[in-house]
């Protein structure tokens, strides 16, 4: 993790800072921008309420329907519903990665404007995908944009590691999780990457 952004953990937030050391023992915590949007946003609607072997091996085996194991919108509307959920990808998941592929033909979502684009914008353009709620767009502006300040409010494996964290009886309210999440700002994304690695240990 960045020497900053420690600091910053370290000054706002101890309790959380005090988990920096063991779970960088696991894996550093660094962000890195995908260089292909277009397939990390089909592997992040893949990988919705699957664990996390269960969505590669699907998506392992999806990338084989294109030519050099490359995603495309164009060839996405090639392909049947049957070709596609041949690999394990389920009806509704699909009918998303179909309608993505149509908002990128038609210009729609401008995948080469993102780098662009505020948070905000992005996550706009992104729900107005069929199957794309805010906890994918959040997934794909943390992994693939490396955005700094994100959080996922909704997302069960933050609220369990909070409990955790900060020794809470039940998993926080959304009041709770706003609060401290103004103590992580502008650093939300490392925050959440601290959190979920705390399952981890």
């Amino acid at each position: 993790m960045l020497h900053h952004v420690a600091k910053h953990f370290q000054h706002h937030d101890p309790k959380l800072h005090a988990y920096v050391e063991k779970v960088e023992k696991i894996g550093k915590i660094t962000l890195t921008s995908s260089h292909d949007f277009f397939a990390s946003l089909c592997s992040d609607i893949i990988g919705q309420q699957l664990s996390g072997k269960a969505a590669d091996a699907i998506y392992g085996r999806f990338e084989k329907l294109f030519p050099k194991n490359t995603p495309t919108a164009q060839r996405i509307l090639k392909l049947s519903d049957e070709k596609l959920q041949s690999v394990g990808i389920s009806g509704a998941k699909t009918r998303s990665l179909q309608d993505l592929a149509t908002h990128v033909v038609q210009k729609k979502v401008d995948l080469s404007k993102f780098p662009d684009m505020t948070d905000d914008e992005i996550k706009t353009t992104l729900i107005r995908v069929k199957g794309i709620g805010p906890w994918t767009a959040e997934m794909f502006l943390m992994f693939s944009l490396a955005r700094e300040d994100v959080f996922s409010f909704g997302d069960l494996g933050l609220k369990k590691a909070i409990q955790r964290v900060y020794g809470l009886k039940n998993h926080p309210t959304e009041k709770q999780m706003l609060a401290l999440s103004k103590k992580w700002q502008p650093y939300r994304t490392y925050a959440a990457r601290i959190l979920w690695k705390v399952l981890d240990t």
